[in-house]
């Protein structure tokens, strides 16, 4: 099984990380214990339970930790819409976020689905 750190799906994850971080820079200040906060726990939960899951001694953890993933995912993308609502993003940003977490969304599936149709001694 591959390193964490050589997943495609974990580099996404972490590039999603620094985008997060960089676009809430430019929230209002009034948000950092809100949707700052909110957007930038839910981001680095993606990359770190895809790592955490993957160094586990059992199939089944690093599934149930991909599927953690999956769900931070989701609670990005629903705060996405959120900011996007108030005005804190542009369309542009909330188009590009939107794609990259869909796509991060997918990778994770196929992991999943991978993990659980590979042959269960390997």
């Amino acid at each position: 099984m591959a390193h964490f750190k050589e997943l495609i799906v974990w580099q996404k994850s972490i590039n999603l990380v620094t985008e997060i971080y960089r676009i809430t820079e430019k929230f209002p200040s009034n948000e950092i214990y809100g949707l700052t906060s909110q957007l930038r726990r839910a981001s680095v939960s993606v990359p770190s339970n895809i790592a955490e899951g993957n160094t586990r001694r059992s199939k089944a953890d690093y599934i149930q930790f991909l599927r953690i993933a999956r769900g931070s995912c989701s609670e990005i993308e629903t705060q996405i819409i959120i900011s996007k609502n108030l005005g804190f993003i542009d369309n542009t940003i909330f188009e590009t976020l939107s794609f990259n977490i869909i796509e991060i969304s997918k990778m994770i599936n196929g992991l999943i689905n991978s993990l659980k149709d590979s042959n269960p001694t390997t």
